[in-house]
């Protein structure tokens, strides 16, 4: 990120050092020089991916960050001479139309679209696109015809004249590298400029620094960054490069590997989640607090601190299904956790004491048997057991007394309905 190519982006590095941090360590630029080949080079990156010339930019997977000398007080002269010598052919760099001549039209670059991201929108650099690189559009005669100035141009270097500082560009697709073959070129709209420009002009009218940018940048904050940039750069996990040449093996443990080290910082930066979540909760916000515990739990799914906090929440609001759901796969995760079994167990008594004054016993019953496999000590649910039990009894015996009422009632119609219709006859007779 700081040190893209071998040369002038080392340059960047010292002034940026000098900057921020008003130091000039010696021993920093010793290893730098002594590390080049290993810095710049890309034999240490195995499989290296043609994808990651892409110009494709996905603020949601990693952080989008303006070029980095925005940041710094780099001399337009020092920049403009970087670009020149970093551009190469089939580049892909965009700009505006400042002139259209019978021979072609010249644009002023803003940005560069793929290659090495520079700040270059106020270098004032020009660009001819000659007649013969322009497509011809059926229904315009003249293939000028159809540009205006001040259109916003995407196009591919076609030639370079490093020393005079000349560029020539070409709105063909044959002019791009093939990993770029998809890029389209021509009239784009600001919609389409790319990411990092966008962000540039957004900085450009704020004093914020660096870290603050990045900091604020959504995907920074993106769990699986560095899996997607591990796959966008074609590095593996399993054989990590090092710059420290008595490191460059395979003989590393387990543990040393950048998953179990990520392992262990989420489940790190989980925990201070929770932590200024169980803060908000003591003093009633609740909002705030069930916002902390989620995202703890994005971070680290499985924490289980997390999923005990926000099971609490949960339970302390009436949700004693979403509750009940945390409590047990915070108890799975970590089968020794005291706290997850205790609100587990009090949990399903509270859920069953509800189904109890919904007249839903039979479910009721099975919550606190529940309660009591996890913890057969537990006297709240043995209670509540036994005196639903004894309900139950009860119930179930009234519901005899009350049918065998009723059947006698029932015997005593029939008979009574007999008298009469004998009364009834004997009278008909007489």
């Amino acid at each position: 990120m700081l040190c893209e190519k071998k040369g002038g982006s080392t340059r960047f590095f010292f002034i940026f050092l000098r900057k921020e941090k008003r130091i000039d360590n010696i021993e920093i630029q010793h290893f730098i020089a002594k590390k080049a080949d290993l810095l710049f080079a890309l034999s240490w990156k195995p499989n290296v991916s043609t994808d990651s010339e892409s110009n494709e930019e996905n603020e949601d997977c990693y952080a989008v960050m303006p070029p980095l000398e925005q940041f710094m007080e780099v001399p337009s002269e020092d920049r403009r001479e970087l670009f020149f010598r970093d551009i190469e052919r089939g580049d892909v760099v965009i700009g505006r139309i400042s002139s259209i001549r019978e021979f072609g039209f010249f644009m002023v670059l803003i940005c560069l679209g793929s290659g090495v991201v520079r700040e270059i929108s106020q270098l004032e650099i020009t660009a001819l696109c000659p007649l013969r690189d322009v497509p011809s559009h059926s229904s315009h005669g003249d293939p000028l015809s159809y540009y205006q100035t001040g259109d916003i141009i995407q196009a591919a270097i076609k030639d370079i004249d490093r020393y005079h500082e000349k560029l020539t560009i070409s709105l063909h697709s044959s002019a791009l590298p093939p990993s770029l073959s998809s890029t389209k070129l021509g009239v784009i709209s600001s919609e389409d400029l790319p990411l990092h420009y966008r962000r540039s002009v957004e900085v450009a009218s704020t004093s914020e620094t660096y870290e603050k940018v990045l900091h604020h940048s959504l995907g920074f904050a993106n769990p699986s960054v560095v899996e997607f940039l591990l796959g966008k750069l074609g590095l593996s996990e399993s054989s990590p490069p090092s710059l420290m040449r008595g490191l460059q093996s395979k003989n590393f443990n387990e543990e040393d590997f950048a998953f179990a080290l990520r392992k262990k910082q989420s489940a790190s930066w989980a925990l201070k989640c929770v932590k200024i979540g169980v803060d908000y909760f003591k003093v009633g916000r609740h909002v705030e607090a069930m916002n902390e515990y989620n995202k703890a739990l994005e971070i680290d799914p499985q924490n289980v601190e997390a999923l005990v906090a926000r099971g609490a929440l949960y339970a302390t609001k009436g949700s004693l299904n979403k509750a009940i759901d945390d409590f047990e796969v915070a108890l799975k995760n970590c089968p020794t956790h005291r706290n997850a079994r205790k609100y587990l167990c009090q949990t399903l008594v509270e859920r069953g004491g509800q189904l109890e004054e919904e007249d839903n016993l039979l479910n009721a019953q099975n919550y606190y048997k529940r309660a009591l496999i996890l913890d057969e000590t537990f006297k709240e649910a043995e209670d509540a057991l036994l005196k639903l039990r004894k309900h139950m009894q009860k119930s179930l015996e009234m519901r005899e007394k009350q049918a065998a009422k009723e059947e006698r009632q029932k015997e005593k119609k029939i008979e009574t309905s007999a008298q009469k219709l004998r009364k009834l006859l004997k009278e008909e007779k007489r």
